[in-house]
């Protein structure tokens, strides 16, 4: 998301822009708020915060995993994680580095590590992972920037390991080096430094950053691949699993596409649009919101068919959302949300009136269709999935009991009860702010009161 300058600020500058221009890409995605809502949810009268900001949660040892299949399960015990990059920094390193990345694992009950329905996220089992111990230097230098991209398990161990970008010395001449590292997961969590993501030249073209990881198992063969961005219209296709030292199993020259910039989400997988069993990718043909995305579908030789193209928009949300029969896309911009039913061959369409500066969705009753969530500055909307499709009648407005603007982290099941939780965080400036969880149930998202919160200033013992 970043592309170089004399340095790598440029680079660095795009690929923020871009994290927040795509990182809806998914049936359930990440990013940040919290709130209450206008309408009657289900009581909260048994609640009890886990954290709250201003004390910090006791820390906790990381859970010890076997591994699993879970999502985002760094330490593989069955409880999937958190990963924020934004934290909140103390009022005296306000212009220093990236303090980098945190993660919160997941617990359960039984090992004292979480509550509510015996399991879920427990911000005292909490880990930062800082550039200057665990990203690998270049030339003797530590990156000053340390940014999660996107995680899934690429050696295939039962870990879910992460793809870090950071910013190597460049002088702007000729191809820049490779911006992404690899952290992998342990019955520990993330441990150790990272290693460098190795692509091959013959896999790379023009003198664009190779940067953009985007997760999945694009050719059907179980292992996790990434595909990455690469000059003209071509990307970077690299097969997994990969090799400890960041190697991927096989990489031939960049791929054909309607675009090349992948739009994933910030941290989590690709999309399988239309379950043939081979996931699939969104590419836009530049980094602007203005830019139409294109579907590029799997298959047996990886990402190399074409397949939808969606209007202008700022950010793309798959799910089920109940008109179509199959994958539903929303398209978000900042005059109103385009909805596609029935991707990728479906003609069924609609629209909300509603701008959409960033989306997400999540099936937070279980019912099997999926609600949208928007965000847009100080609120957020969430529309339920209905067997009509999408409508404005089913929206529920979610406004932050603290001020300050929000942001979307996550939308995705971490308490283990098949229904998908919201994850949300209000910050003011760079030194304060809140995430909350709020949990699905039978009868709903429960917004009332949030089940877990925190500050990300406890990553750094500031809280």
């Amino acid at each position: 998301m970043h592309i170089p300058s004399t340095g790598s600020r440029r680079h660095r500058r795009t690929r923020a822009g871009l994290r927040a221009a795509a990182a809806t890409v998914g049936c359930s995605l990440l990013l940040t708020a919290c709130g209450t809502a206008t309408h009657h949810g289900p009581p909260a009268a048994k609640h009890r915060p886990v954290s709250t900001p201003g004390k910090a949660a006791a820390r906790l040892p990381i859970p010890l995993g076997k591994g699993s299949r879970v999502a985002d399960d760094f330490n593989g015990d069955g409880h999937r994680d958190l990963v924020l990059n934004d934290l909140v920094k103390g009022a005296d390193d306000l212009h220093g580095d990236d303090p980098g990345i945190g993660i919160v694992y997941g617990g359960n009950a039984g090992s004292g590590q979480g509550r509510g329905q015996g399991q879920g996220l427990v911000p005292g089992a909490r880990q930062l992972l800082s550039p200057a111990e665990y990203a690998a230097p270049t030339k003797g230098q530590l990156p000053a920037v340390f940014d999660a991209e996107a995680s899934c398990d690429l050696d295939g161990d039962g870990f879910t390991d992460l793809v870090v970008s950071t910013d190597p010395p460049y002088d702007g001449q000729g191809q820049p080096p490779v911006p992404l590292q690899l952290l992998f997961g342990s019955p520990k969590g993330l441990t150790g430094k990272a290693v460098k993501l190795r692509i091959p030249a013959r896999a790379r073209f023009g003198n664009d950053w190779p940067d953009q990881p985007v997760c999945g198992d694009f050719d059907g063969d179980g292992a996790k691949d990434l595909v990455v961005h690469a000059s003209g219209s071509r990307i970077s296709y690299l097969r997994g699993p990969f090799s400890r030292e960041g190697s991927p199993r096989a990489a031939g020259t960049p791929l054909a596409a309607p675009g090349n910039v992948p739009v994933g989400p910030s941290v989590g997988p690709s999309v399988d649009v239309d379950r043939d069993g081979y996931d699939d990718l969104l590419v836009r043909a530049t980094a602007a919101d203005a830019s139409a995305s294109s579907l590029v579908l799997g298959g047996p030789a990886g990402p190399t068919r074409t397949g939808a193209v969606f209007p202008a928009g700022s950010t793309v949300a798959f799910g089920r959302f109940g008109k179509g029969r199959g994958t539903d896309a929303a398209i978000g911009s900042g005059t109103g949300i385009a909805l596609r039913y029935d991707v990728p061959g479906g003609t069924l369409r609609g629209n909300l009136s509603r701008p959409g500066a960033s989306l997400a969705s999540g099936d937070f009753d279980g019912d099997g269709l999926s609600e949208l969530v928007v965000g847009d500055g100080d609120r957020l909307q969430i529309f339920k999935g209905r067997p009509k499709g999408l409508s404005a009648a089913s929206a529920v407005t979610v406004t932050p009991r603290a001020q300050g603007s929000t942001q979307i982290v996550a939308v995705a099941d971490f308490d283990g009860d098949k229904r998908d939780d919201l994850v949300v965080r209000t910050y003011r400036g760079e030194t304060r702010d809140t995430v909350a969880v709020f949990p699905g149930r039978k009868s709903g998202l429960v917004v009332g009161e949030p089940e877990v919160t925190f500050s990300t200033a406890e990553f750094k013992g500031t809280a």
